[in-house]
């Protein structure tokens, strides 16, 4: 290889673009490879090297999945991986063109109409139809079959067609099609709210004694009878779904395609690069403090110059909430998202008087950290920021290792969905544009889920795996209950995610100890930090955004100030103020849905309810095991308060939140022992 070839060579393997790195890398004999990896390990941790140098010796050997420790006996260069795996959604359909694919679209439409002309043969109230219904046990026997197998097809199709859109928003066919199923799902909604309120006229506890699927049913059945408490005349539900489309559902769409199409500009040694803004937030766990204040300076730009549409979006979606909180008879959004969460306010107080409390801790963590990177404060783009040193490299074949092994300790049932989720690419794991930031799990059909990812090599990423693995067991136990009964509150949905994330962090930080124990106790402190601190936050300011916007529409830079004021009253001096993230109102999706008002208090009842399962399995693992995956298959069958007394819960109380925070207060305390030992 002659100089220019060489030079050319070694641009590519430090170009930070993970395509370009393993292509240089597939030129080489294995002789070669391995020497390029050593003297990558030397770049990465030996002195002398410029810092950028080493930035992009780091990122290299993260891209393949490599330890930066130059003495590990594994410096082998395994055949790289060009890309991080896509998922296969072809056990449905062949692909968007097929003609199975509009086979199936046609006769999921057809099905929707078929469950309508149902309700209106067996004369349930709606357009048309004046009813009665003669036989109303037969008749709700027979539209639960129904209901049941139509909303089966239609997760399924949406899921398939999701599975575009979501790895490319650019993807014109796919985004045409959800806008057809979304069509077709107005009317499914529509008629969802007509059976409520004839479902609100009916004598429920007498039919549940004959009816084995009314019985099977009966805790929604029940919720029904209080939602159509909450309805508005049948004409005017009709219009509000159908007017959705246009409205929020048209705003939600806008800022999903919008956001993650923006590209930002972003100074990496010397030269202005156009990136993601998914990759620009993920350079706030770069190792350099230089990078990542840069990329947090490009990303607050990059907000303010597209805060008019989404200040836009937001007023539209939060407007279009309180209009129809207020015509259903709910006092506040905040009482409609209990009920559809499954708790009540002396729930939710206790939950969040114990989070309060805790709020002096997890300053002393951010303190503690601050120390830790020799800063007298820790900054908002510090929040993140890399602390002690790992001994492991968390690419993804070895986080996959991980996982699996651990999760079959736990049981071989949970072991066997990961490998399978693996083995069958499950798994969307390649960050690229066009594709949503973040991650998350969706059902795809019975006992088969699809996880969006959005992976780079470190330890937080193989953790979000874990946790959306989580998502999948859960689903996997719910496989042999009907589409109804799977409709779980959002306070039991984070349950096994949780439980799993917290099972991977336990076994990690069992086997490390010194610097090691502290990366990963920094790390691990990280999830309950956004979940107690930030979400509180979240909270204060959707409670405030529907305070003021009750009276009038709101301008961008209300809603930055009132989401300072709320990081403010949760963060106070764990971090310096004048860095606080004035935009995150712009970022998170949540806040663009108005079926999801307030979709952030229940992840902290699903951190803490899963920190506090996790501690009774400690305690008495083996009857633990035995109705674990039960528990799992019933939360969308009963009240949370109902579930959670079956393990000796009260959630009601707040001695239990407490104790659950406990368990994060430990590793808080152990961190900064860590720290402080560490600086003498």
């Amino acid at each position: 290889m002659d100089g220019a070839d060489l030079e050319s060579l070694w641009a590519d393997i430090l170009s930070r673009e993970p395509k370009r790195v393993a292509r240089a890398l597939e030129q080489l004999d294995p002789g070669s490879r391995t020497s390029v990896v050593a003297h990558l390990k030397r770049m990465a941790t030996e002195v002398g090297w410029q810092p950028s140098q080493q930035l992009n010796a780091r990122a290299a050997l993260q891209t393949l999945g490599l330890s930066l420790d130059p003495w590990r006996e594994d410096n082998v260069m395994p055949e790289p991986q060009t890309t991080l795996p896509h998922w296969d959604v072809s056990v449905v359909y062949s692909s968007l063109e097929s003609a199975d694919f509009q086979r199936g679209f046609q006769a999921t439409l057809a099905r929707i109409d078929e469950l309508i002309r149902l309700a209106d043969t067996l004369g349930v109230p709606g357009p048309g139809v004046r009813g009665p219904v003669d036989d109303p046990r037969g008749a709700l026997e027979k539209i639960l079959v129904a209901q049941n197998a139509t909303l089966e097809d239609v997760s399924t199709l949406e899921a398939y067609i999701y599975a575009f859109v979501s790895t490319d928003t650019r993807n014109d066919m796919a985004q045409a099609r959800l806008s057809e199923l979304q069509q077709a799902r107005v009317k499914l909604n529509m008629l969802t709210v007509r059976l409520t309120a004839w479902i609100g006229g009916l004598d429920i506890e007498a039919m549940i004694g004959p009816s084995k699927t009314i019985a099977d049913h009966a805790y929604l059945l029940r919720r029904a009878k209080t939602r159509a408490q909450h309805l508005m005349p049948a004409d005017l539900e009709g219009l509000a779904a159908e007017l959705s489309l246009t409205g929020s559902t048209a705003w939600e769409k806008l800022h999903s395609t919008f956001t993650s199409q923006l590209m930002v500009p972003l100074e990496i040694d010397g030269r202005v690069e156009q990136m993601a803004m998914s990759a620009v937030r993920n350079f706030r766990q770069d190792p350099d403090p230089a990078l990542r204040r840069r990329a947090y300076e490009a990303e607050i730009a990059a907000w303010h110059k597209a805060e008019v549409p989404l200040a836009a979006a937001m007023n539209s979606i939060k407007g279009e909430v309180l209009a129809l909180a207020r015509r259903r008879g709910w006092s506040s959004p905040l009482d409609a998202a209990l009920f559809d969460h499954g708790i009540d306010r002396s729930i939710l107080e206790a939950m969040q008087s114990a989070a309060v409390d805790s709020f002096p801790d997890f300053r002393r963590y951010l303190q503690a950290k601050a120390r830790a990177l020799g800063k007298d404060k820790l900054a908002w783009y510090d929040i993140e920021a890399p602390v002690g040193a790992s001994e492991r490299a968390w690419g993804y074949a070895e986080s996959r290792a991980f996982i699996e092994d651990e999760f079959g300790r736990f049981t071989p049932s949970l072991g066997s969905l990961a490998r399978r989720a693996f083995d069958e690419r499950w798994i969307d794991a390649e960050p690229r544009e066009g594709k949503v930031d973040g991650a998350f799990c969706m059902w795809l059909r019975r006992g088969e889920s699809r996880v969006l990812a959005n992976f780079h090599s470190t330890y937080q990423a193989m953790t979000t795996l874990a946790h959306e693995l989580g998502h999948a067991f859960h689903n996997r136990c719910q496989a042999e209950r009907s589409a109804l009964q799977r409709v779980d509150p959002m306070t039991l949905a984070e349950t096994a995610s949780i439980f799993c994330e917290t099972l991977i962090e336990e076994a990690s930080q069992a086997r490390a100890e010194g610097a090691e124990l502290l990366g990963l106790l920094e790390q691990s402190l990280q999830g309950p930090l956004g979940i107690v601190v930030d979400i509180h936050s979240r909270f204060l300011f959707e409670q405030e955004v529907f305070s003021r916007r009750s009276e009038r529409e709101l301008s961008a830079d209300e809603f930055c100030e009132m989401l300072l004021a709320a990081q403010q009253a949760t963060y106070a001096d764990g971090l310096e103020p004048s860095t606080y993230h004035k935009y995150m109102w712009a970022m998170k999706p949540h806040y663009y849905s108005a079926e999801l008002s307030f979709y952030n208090f229940p992840y902290t009842f699903g951190l803490l309810f899963g920190l506090g399962l996790y501690a009774q399995y400690l305690d008495q693992p083996q009857a633990f095991r035995a109705k674990y995956e039960d528990l799992l298959s019933r939360t969308g069958m009963a009240a949370p308060a109902s579930l959670a007394s079956d393990f000796g819960i009260d959630i009601r109380s707040t001695s239990f939140w407490r104790s659950s925070l406990d368990v994060v207060r430990r590793k808080i305390d152990r961190f900064v022992e860590l720290v402080g030992k560490s600086a003498r």
